[in-house]
Protein backbone atom coordinates (compact mmCIF):
# COMPACT_ATOMS: atom_id res chain seq x y z
CA UNK A 1 0.00 0.00 0.00
CA UNK A 2 2.75 2.24 0.86
CA UNK A 3 4.63 1.64 -2.23
CA UNK A 4 1.50 2.19 -4.18
CA UNK A 5 0.95 5.78 -2.69
CA UNK A 6 4.30 6.67 -3.73
CA UNK A 7 3.73 5.94 -7.30
CA UNK A 8 0.43 7.65 -7.38
CA UNK A 9 2.32 10.78 -5.95
CA UNK A 10 4.85 10.49 -8.37
CA UNK A 11 2.42 10.41 -11.50
CA UNK A 12 0.58 13.33 -9.79
CA UNK A 13 3.81 15.31 -9.22
CA UNK A 14 4.54 14.89 -13.13
CA UNK A 15 1.31 15.33 -14.37
CA UNK A 16 1.39 18.75 -12.19
CA UNK A 17 5.02 19.68 -13.47
CA UNK A 18 3.74 19.18 -17.24
CA UNK A 19 0.67 20.77 -16.78
CA UNK A 20 2.84 24.09 -15.10
CA UNK A 21 4.96 23.64 -18.48
CA UNK A 22 2.73 23.40 -20.68
CA UNK A 23 1.19 26.60 -19.06
CA UNK A 24 4.08 28.84 -19.18
CA UNK A 25 5.07 27.72 -22.78
CA UNK A 26 3.43 30.54 -24.40
CA UNK A 27 4.89 32.48 -22.13
CA UNK A 28 8.77 31.49 -23.17
CA UNK A 29 7.79 31.75 -26.57
CA UNK A 30 6.57 34.99 -25.88
CA UNK A 31 9.75 35.85 -24.32
CA UNK A 32 11.83 34.56 -27.37
CA UNK A 33 10.23 36.23 -29.37
CA UNK A 34 10.91 39.52 -27.96
CA UNK A 35 14.15 38.95 -27.49
CA UNK A 36 14.51 37.98 -31.11
CA UNK A 37 13.23 41.23 -32.23
CA UNK A 38 15.29 43.14 -30.13
CA UNK A 39 18.18 41.59 -31.12
CA UNK A 40 17.17 42.09 -34.94
CA UNK A 41 16.47 45.80 -33.97
CA UNK A 42 20.05 46.06 -33.18
CA UNK A 43 21.51 43.94 -35.80
CA UNK A 44 19.46 46.72 -38.48
CA UNK A 45 20.82 50.11 -36.24
CA UNK A 46 24.36 49.18 -35.71
CA UNK A 47 24.55 49.22 -39.46
CA UNK A 48 21.75 49.43 -41.89
CA UNK A 49 23.78 47.93 -44.62
CA UNK A 50 22.81 44.50 -43.60
CA UNK A 51 19.24 45.12 -44.26
CA UNK A 52 19.66 45.99 -47.64
CA UNK A 53 22.39 43.25 -48.33
CA UNK A 54 19.88 40.84 -47.68
CA UNK A 55 17.15 42.32 -49.99
CA UNK A 56 19.91 42.60 -53.23
CA UNK A 57 20.93 38.53 -51.98
CA UNK A 58 16.98 37.81 -52.19
CA UNK A 59 16.97 39.77 -55.28
CA UNK A 60 19.71 37.78 -56.94
CA UNK A 61 18.37 34.54 -56.65
CA UNK A 62 15.37 35.58 -57.57
CA UNK A 63 16.21 36.70 -60.55
CA UNK A 64 18.21 33.47 -61.35
CA UNK A 65 15.42 31.55 -61.00
CA UNK A 66 13.40 32.67 -63.43
CA UNK A 67 15.32 29.82 -65.13
CA UNK A 68 12.68 27.29 -62.95
CA UNK A 69 9.29 29.37 -63.62
CA UNK A 70 10.06 30.22 -67.62
CA UNK A 71 9.34 26.84 -69.54
CA UNK A 72 11.53 28.18 -72.60
CA UNK A 73 14.76 28.74 -70.21
CA UNK A 74 14.54 25.94 -68.38
CA UNK A 75 13.85 23.51 -71.88
CA UNK A 76 17.63 25.54 -72.61
CA UNK A 77 19.31 24.62 -69.97
CA UNK A 78 17.20 21.69 -67.93
CA UNK A 79 18.40 20.52 -64.76
CA UNK A 80 21.95 22.77 -65.11
CA UNK A 81 19.60 26.04 -64.43
CA UNK A 82 20.45 25.00 -60.52
CA UNK A 83 23.85 26.04 -60.69
CA UNK A 84 23.11 29.15 -61.50
CA UNK A 85 20.89 29.64 -57.85
CA UNK A 86 24.13 27.66 -56.21
CA UNK A 87 26.37 30.23 -58.01
CA UNK A 88 24.18 33.00 -56.37
CA UNK A 89 24.25 31.73 -53.33
CA UNK A 90 28.17 30.84 -52.85
CA UNK A 91 29.76 34.37 -54.70
CA UNK A 92 27.34 36.92 -53.39
CA UNK A 93 29.18 38.53 -50.33
CA UNK A 94 28.68 41.70 -48.42
CA UNK A 95 31.14 44.12 -50.36
CA UNK A 96 31.51 44.69 -54.09
CA UNK A 97 35.24 43.50 -54.01
CA UNK A 98 34.24 40.07 -51.63
CA UNK A 99 31.84 39.62 -54.68
CA UNK A 100 34.35 39.97 -57.21
CA UNK A 101 36.67 38.07 -55.55
CA UNK A 102 34.70 34.72 -55.23
CA UNK A 103 32.83 35.37 -58.49
CA UNK A 104 35.94 36.43 -61.02
CA UNK A 105 37.73 33.00 -59.26
CA UNK A 106 34.79 30.90 -59.40
CA UNK A 107 34.05 32.05 -63.18
CA UNK A 108 38.05 31.98 -64.30
CA UNK A 109 38.52 28.37 -62.10
CA UNK A 110 35.38 27.14 -63.95
CA UNK A 111 36.61 27.58 -67.67
CA UNK A 112 40.04 26.90 -67.16
CA UNK A 113 39.39 23.80 -65.50
CA UNK A 114 37.04 22.80 -68.16
CA UNK A 115 38.80 23.48 -70.55
CA UNK A 116 42.08 21.56 -69.40
CA UNK A 117 39.75 18.63 -68.41
CA UNK A 118 38.56 17.82 -72.04
CA UNK A 119 42.01 18.54 -73.58
CA UNK A 120 43.55 15.73 -70.80
CA UNK A 121 40.47 14.02 -71.80
CA UNK A 122 41.63 13.97 -75.13
CA UNK A 123 45.35 13.27 -74.73
CA UNK A 124 44.39 10.09 -72.88
CA UNK A 125 42.34 8.80 -75.60
CA UNK A 126 45.15 8.98 -77.77
CA UNK A 127 46.80 5.20 -76.70
CA UNK A 128 43.31 3.72 -76.86
CA UNK A 129 41.04 2.01 -74.06
CA UNK A 130 43.50 0.28 -72.08
CA UNK A 131 45.80 3.47 -71.30
CA UNK A 132 43.39 5.53 -71.47
CA UNK A 133 42.03 5.53 -67.41
CA UNK A 134 45.91 5.48 -66.75
CA UNK A 135 46.53 8.60 -68.58
CA UNK A 136 43.27 10.40 -67.02
CA UNK A 137 44.33 9.18 -63.20
CA UNK A 138 47.91 10.64 -63.77
CA UNK A 139 46.41 14.10 -64.96
CA UNK A 140 44.07 14.30 -61.94
CA UNK A 141 46.97 13.12 -59.30
CA UNK A 142 49.60 15.79 -61.28
CA UNK A 143 46.95 18.76 -61.52
CA UNK A 144 45.25 18.09 -57.83
CA UNK A 145 48.41 17.76 -56.41
CA UNK A 146 50.25 20.79 -57.72
CA UNK A 147 47.11 22.84 -57.53
CA UNK A 148 47.33 22.24 -53.78
CA UNK A 149 50.48 23.02 -53.00
CA UNK A 150 49.93 26.37 -54.66
CA UNK A 151 46.99 26.75 -52.22
CA UNK A 152 50.38 26.69 -49.41
CA UNK A 153 51.63 30.30 -51.06
CA UNK A 154 50.52 33.11 -48.51
CA UNK A 155 49.96 35.38 -51.78
CA UNK A 156 47.74 32.54 -53.60
CA UNK A 157 46.08 31.76 -50.32
CA UNK A 158 45.19 35.12 -49.60
CA UNK A 159 43.55 35.85 -53.33
CA UNK A 160 43.15 33.12 -55.14
CA UNK A 161 42.29 30.12 -52.66
CA UNK A 162 38.85 29.64 -53.59
CA UNK A 163 39.73 29.75 -57.41
CA UNK A 164 42.07 27.33 -57.09
CA UNK A 165 39.73 24.78 -54.59
CA UNK A 166 37.02 25.25 -57.22
CA UNK A 167 39.59 24.45 -60.09
CA UNK A 168 40.41 20.84 -58.76
CA UNK A 169 37.11 20.48 -58.32
CA UNK A 170 35.80 20.80 -61.52
CA UNK A 171 38.92 19.56 -63.25
CA UNK A 172 38.56 16.41 -61.11
CA UNK A 173 34.94 16.06 -61.99
CA UNK A 174 34.96 16.57 -66.09
CA UNK A 175 38.25 14.11 -66.09
CA UNK A 176 36.03 11.79 -64.51
CA UNK A 177 32.90 12.02 -65.85
CA UNK A 178 33.91 12.25 -69.72
CA UNK A 179 35.47 8.73 -68.98
CA UNK A 180 31.92 6.92 -69.13
CA UNK A 181 29.63 9.93 -70.68
CA UNK A 182 29.80 10.67 -74.10
CA UNK A 183 27.14 13.65 -72.89
CA UNK A 184 29.76 15.23 -70.73
CA UNK A 185 30.69 18.13 -73.10
CA UNK A 186 26.55 19.19 -73.35
CA UNK A 187 26.47 19.01 -69.77
CA UNK A 188 29.90 20.74 -68.59
CA UNK A 189 29.06 23.68 -71.62
CA UNK A 190 25.84 23.91 -69.84
CA UNK A 191 27.25 24.30 -66.42
CA UNK A 192 29.99 26.83 -67.47
CA UNK A 193 26.53 29.35 -69.22
CA UNK A 194 24.86 28.85 -66.12
CA UNK A 195 26.90 29.73 -63.54
CA UNK A 196 28.67 32.47 -65.57
CA UNK A 197 24.69 33.64 -65.48
CA UNK A 198 24.45 33.30 -61.65
CA UNK A 199 28.11 35.21 -61.34
CA UNK A 200 27.30 38.15 -63.88
CA UNK A 201 23.58 38.64 -62.10
CA UNK A 202 25.54 39.00 -58.65
CA UNK A 203 27.53 41.60 -59.86
CA UNK A 204 25.22 43.65 -61.02
CA UNK A 205 22.83 43.35 -58.20
CA UNK A 206 25.78 43.97 -55.97
CA UNK A 207 27.39 46.98 -58.33
CA UNK A 208 24.52 48.37 -59.04
CA UNK A 209 21.95 48.42 -56.25
CA UNK A 210 23.58 50.30 -52.90
CA UNK A 211 27.08 49.63 -53.44
CA UNK A 212 29.16 48.29 -50.39
CA UNK A 213 32.82 49.16 -51.28
CA UNK A 214 35.24 47.34 -48.92
CA UNK A 215 37.76 49.92 -49.90
CA UNK A 216 35.17 53.11 -48.49
CA UNK A 217 35.02 50.60 -44.85
CA UNK A 218 38.82 50.39 -44.82
CA UNK A 219 39.73 53.56 -45.36
CA UNK A 220 37.07 54.64 -42.67
CA UNK A 221 38.35 52.18 -39.89
CA UNK A 222 41.88 52.79 -40.32
CA UNK A 223 41.31 56.68 -39.95
CA UNK A 224 38.54 55.88 -36.63
CA UNK A 225 41.21 53.64 -35.26
CA UNK A 226 43.46 56.52 -34.99
CA UNK A 227 41.32 59.12 -33.68
CA UNK A 228 40.35 56.53 -30.95
CA UNK A 229 44.09 56.50 -30.13
CA UNK A 230 44.05 60.02 -30.00
CA UNK A 231 40.79 60.46 -27.57
CA UNK A 232 42.10 57.88 -24.93
CA UNK A 233 45.68 59.76 -24.73
CA UNK A 234 43.81 63.00 -24.54
CA UNK A 235 41.86 61.71 -21.18
CA UNK A 236 44.73 60.09 -20.00
CA UNK A 237 47.34 62.48 -18.53
CA UNK A 238 44.31 64.20 -16.84
CA UNK A 239 42.93 60.84 -15.44
CA UNK A 240 45.93 59.91 -14.11
CA UNK A 241 47.32 63.42 -12.64
CA UNK A 242 44.16 63.56 -10.83
CA UNK A 243 43.23 67.02 -12.59
CA UNK A 244 40.08 68.82 -12.39
CA UNK A 245 37.98 68.54 -15.22
CA UNK A 246 34.53 70.03 -16.39
CA UNK A 247 33.19 66.43 -17.15
CA UNK A 248 34.73 62.72 -16.22
CA UNK A 249 35.08 60.91 -20.24
CA UNK A 250 33.23 57.92 -20.21
CA UNK A 251 34.43 54.33 -20.19
CA UNK A 252 33.15 53.84 -24.12
CA UNK A 253 35.80 56.88 -24.58
CA UNK A 254 38.78 55.62 -22.32
CA UNK A 255 38.06 51.94 -23.92
CA UNK A 256 37.51 52.37 -27.70
CA UNK A 257 41.38 51.41 -27.96
CA UNK A 258 40.41 48.26 -27.46
CA UNK A 259 38.58 47.32 -30.55
CA UNK A 260 42.07 48.74 -32.24
CA UNK A 261 43.62 45.64 -30.58
CA UNK A 262 41.60 43.33 -32.91
CA UNK A 263 41.33 44.54 -36.01
CA UNK A 264 44.11 42.79 -38.00
CA UNK A 265 42.13 40.39 -39.40
CA UNK A 266 39.25 43.01 -40.40
CA UNK A 267 41.55 45.50 -41.94
CA UNK A 268 43.66 42.45 -44.01
CA UNK A 269 39.88 40.97 -45.34
CA UNK A 270 39.04 44.54 -46.21
CA UNK A 271 42.69 45.57 -47.77
CA UNK A 272 42.13 41.50 -49.98
CA UNK A 273 38.89 42.84 -51.39
CA UNK A 274 39.46 46.00 -51.80
CA UNK A 275 42.45 45.46 -54.14
CA UNK A 276 39.54 43.55 -56.63
CA UNK A 277 37.34 46.51 -56.70
CA UNK A 278 37.56 49.16 -59.74
CA UNK A 279 38.33 52.63 -59.67
CA UNK A 280 35.15 54.20 -57.19
CA UNK A 281 34.85 57.63 -55.98
CA UNK A 282 37.66 59.47 -54.80
CA UNK A 283 39.47 56.23 -55.31
CA UNK A 284 41.30 55.36 -58.31
CA UNK A 285 42.33 52.10 -59.87
CA UNK A 286 45.08 50.39 -58.15
CA UNK A 287 44.86 52.56 -54.99
CA UNK A 288 47.82 51.26 -52.05
CA UNK A 289 45.74 49.66 -50.00
CA UNK A 290 48.38 47.78 -49.06
CA UNK A 291 49.71 51.22 -46.98
CA UNK A 292 46.80 50.93 -45.05
CA UNK A 293 47.89 47.83 -43.63
CA UNK A 294 51.27 49.83 -42.17
CA UNK A 295 48.97 52.18 -40.80
CA UNK A 296 47.01 50.22 -39.29
CA UNK A 297 49.94 47.82 -37.86
CA UNK A 298 51.40 50.29 -36.36
CA UNK A 299 48.33 51.72 -35.16
CA UNK A 300 48.01 48.27 -33.60
CA UNK A 301 51.27 48.49 -31.85
CA UNK A 302 50.62 52.21 -30.22
CA UNK A 303 47.31 50.57 -29.06
CA UNK A 304 49.44 47.72 -26.98
CA UNK A 305 51.07 50.78 -25.44
CA UNK A 306 48.06 52.42 -24.47
CA UNK A 307 47.36 48.82 -23.18
CA UNK A 308 49.92 49.53 -20.46
CA UNK A 309 48.58 53.11 -19.66
CA UNK A 310 45.30 51.87 -18.94
CA UNK A 311 45.97 49.22 -16.75
CA UNK A 312 47.98 52.22 -14.36
CA UNK A 313 44.97 54.09 -14.20
CA UNK A 314 43.83 51.15 -11.95
CA UNK A 315 46.90 50.95 -10.45
CA UNK A 316 47.10 54.71 -9.89
CA UNK A 317 44.03 54.62 -7.89
CA UNK A 318 45.44 52.12 -5.09
CA UNK A 319 49.11 53.74 -5.52
CA UNK A 320 48.95 57.49 -5.01
CA UNK A 321 52.22 59.29 -6.44
CA UNK A 322 53.38 61.98 -3.92
CA UNK A 323 51.25 65.32 -4.80
CA UNK A 324 54.74 66.78 -4.99
CA UNK A 325 55.57 64.38 -8.10
CA UNK A 326 52.25 64.96 -9.83
CA UNK A 327 52.55 68.72 -9.24
CA UNK A 328 56.41 68.65 -11.37
CA UNK A 329 54.78 65.99 -13.31
CA UNK A 330 52.02 67.83 -14.98
CA UNK A 331 53.33 70.53 -17.22
CA UNK A 332 55.40 68.57 -19.00
CA UNK A 333 53.21 65.95 -19.27
CA UNK A 334 50.34 67.92 -20.69
CA UNK A 335 52.15 69.64 -23.07
CA UNK A 336 53.67 66.12 -24.55
CA UNK A 337 50.07 64.80 -24.56
CA UNK A 338 48.40 67.76 -26.35
CA UNK A 339 50.82 67.85 -29.04
CA UNK A 340 50.17 64.01 -29.69
CA UNK A 341 46.88 64.14 -29.37
CA UNK A 342 46.96 66.86 -31.60
CA UNK A 343 49.55 64.82 -33.91
CA UNK A 344 47.25 61.69 -34.10
CA UNK A 345 43.84 64.00 -34.83
CA UNK A 346 45.43 65.18 -37.90
CA UNK A 347 46.08 62.32 -39.23
CA UNK A 348 43.27 60.70 -38.77
CA UNK A 349 41.85 63.86 -40.31
CA UNK A 350 43.99 63.69 -42.90
CA UNK A 351 43.46 60.31 -44.17
CA UNK A 352 39.45 60.77 -43.99
CA UNK A 353 39.55 63.88 -45.76
CA UNK A 354 42.24 62.51 -48.54
CA UNK A 355 44.62 65.66 -47.56
CA UNK A 356 48.03 65.53 -46.55
CA UNK A 357 48.57 66.42 -43.41
CA UNK A 358 50.77 69.73 -42.99
CA UNK A 359 51.64 70.30 -39.32
CA UNK A 360 51.63 67.16 -37.69
CA UNK A 361 55.30 66.60 -37.96
CA UNK A 362 55.94 69.89 -35.96
CA UNK A 363 53.54 68.47 -33.87
CA UNK A 364 55.30 65.66 -33.27
CA UNK A 365 58.59 67.46 -32.96
CA UNK A 366 57.10 70.06 -30.05
CA UNK A 367 56.11 66.53 -28.03
CA UNK A 368 59.31 64.49 -28.32
CA UNK A 369 60.94 68.42 -26.57
CA UNK A 370 58.01 67.37 -24.03
CA UNK A 371 59.10 64.02 -23.42
CA UNK A 372 62.94 64.96 -23.03
CA UNK A 373 62.36 67.58 -21.09
CA UNK A 374 60.17 65.25 -18.45
CA UNK A 375 62.49 62.50 -18.56
CA UNK A 376 65.12 64.58 -17.73
CA UNK A 377 62.91 65.94 -15.04
CA UNK A 378 62.53 62.72 -13.79
CA UNK A 379 65.79 61.58 -13.92
CA UNK A 380 67.76 64.61 -11.98
CA UNK A 381 65.59 66.54 -9.33
CA UNK A 382 62.82 64.38 -8.55
CA UNK A 383 64.63 61.25 -8.04
CA UNK A 384 67.58 63.54 -5.85
CA UNK A 385 64.45 65.13 -3.99
CA UNK A 386 62.22 61.32 -3.69
CA UNK A 387 62.47 57.96 -2.72
CA UNK A 388 63.19 56.24 -5.87
CA UNK A 389 60.40 53.74 -4.82
CA UNK A 390 58.10 56.43 -5.06
CA UNK A 391 59.01 57.75 -8.30
CA UNK A 392 58.93 54.41 -10.12
CA UNK A 393 55.71 54.03 -11.33
CA UNK A 394 56.16 57.65 -12.86
CA UNK A 395 59.05 56.72 -14.69
CA UNK A 396 57.40 53.40 -15.77
CA UNK A 397 54.55 55.95 -17.17
CA UNK A 398 56.34 58.54 -18.61
CA UNK A 399 58.81 55.65 -20.57
CA UNK A 400 55.35 54.36 -21.83
CA UNK A 401 54.02 57.89 -22.79
CA UNK A 402 57.44 58.47 -24.45
CA UNK A 403 56.91 55.61 -26.62
CA UNK A 404 53.79 56.33 -27.57
CA UNK A 405 54.95 59.47 -29.31
CA UNK A 406 57.43 57.25 -31.12
CA UNK A 407 55.16 55.09 -32.13
CA UNK A 408 53.03 58.37 -33.17
CA UNK A 409 56.22 59.58 -35.32
CA UNK A 410 56.14 56.07 -37.50
CA UNK A 411 52.08 56.27 -38.07
CA UNK A 412 52.65 59.87 -39.78
CA UNK A 413 55.58 58.62 -41.55
CA UNK A 414 53.31 55.88 -43.22
CA UNK A 415 50.40 58.62 -43.43
CA UNK A 416 52.76 60.66 -45.63
CA UNK A 417 53.80 58.14 -47.51
CA UNK A 418 50.39 56.89 -47.97
CA UNK A 419 49.48 60.62 -49.29
CA UNK A 420 52.10 60.48 -51.83
CA UNK A 421 51.16 56.88 -53.45
CA UNK A 422 47.33 57.94 -53.44
CA UNK A 423 47.97 61.32 -54.18
CA UNK A 424 46.26 63.06 -51.45
CA UNK A 425 45.43 66.77 -52.04
CA UNK A 426 48.13 69.30 -51.04
CA UNK A 427 45.34 72.05 -49.79
CA UNK A 428 46.04 72.81 -46.45
CA UNK A 429 42.74 70.65 -44.33
CA UNK A 430 41.42 72.75 -41.38
CA UNK A 431 42.12 71.75 -38.08
CA UNK A 432 40.18 68.87 -36.82
CA UNK A 433 38.07 70.10 -33.51
CA UNK A 434 39.50 68.49 -30.39
CA UNK A 435 37.11 66.90 -27.71
CA UNK A 436 36.02 69.09 -25.88
CA UNK A 437 33.41 67.10 -23.98
CA UNK A 438 33.49 63.67 -22.80
CA UNK A 439 30.71 62.66 -25.33
CA UNK A 440 31.03 61.25 -28.61
CA UNK A 441 31.05 63.87 -30.96
CA UNK A 442 30.03 61.83 -34.11
CA UNK A 443 28.91 58.09 -34.78
CA UNK A 444 30.44 55.12 -35.93
CA UNK A 445 29.59 52.67 -38.32
CA UNK A 446 29.89 48.97 -37.57
CA UNK A 447 31.93 47.65 -40.16
CA UNK A 448 30.43 44.31 -40.86
CA UNK A 449 32.92 41.33 -42.68
CA UNK A 450 31.53 38.20 -44.13
CA UNK A 451 34.11 35.12 -44.49
CA UNK A 452 33.40 33.01 -47.56
CA UNK A 453 32.35 30.06 -46.97
CA UNK A 454 34.95 27.18 -47.50
CA UNK A 455 32.44 24.75 -49.32
CA UNK A 456 33.33 24.36 -52.89
CA UNK A 457 29.21 23.91 -53.88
Amino acid sequence: MASQTVDTDNKEGMIFHFRGSIKSLPGKLMAKLVEFAKKTKRLGREDPRRIIHSFKVGLAIALVSLFYYFEPLYKGFGISAMWAVLTVVVVFEFSVGGTLSRGLNRGLATFLASALGFGAHHLASLPGEKGEPILLGLFVFLLAAAVSFLRFFPEMKARYDYGLMIFILTFSLISVSAYHDDEVMRIAYERVITILIGIFTALFVCIFICPVWAGDDLHSLVANNIDKLANFFEAFVPLYLKISQEGEPEMTFLEGYKCVLNSKQTEESLANFAGWEPGHGKFRFRHPWKKYLKIGSQTRDCAYRIESLNGYLILNTETQIPEEIRGKMQDACINMSSEAVKALKELAFSIKTMTKPCSADSHITKSKIAAKNLKSLLSTSLCKETEISEVMQAITVVSLLVDVVACTKKIAESVQELASFAKFKSEKPKQAPLRTSSKISEPEHVITIHQPSSLPE
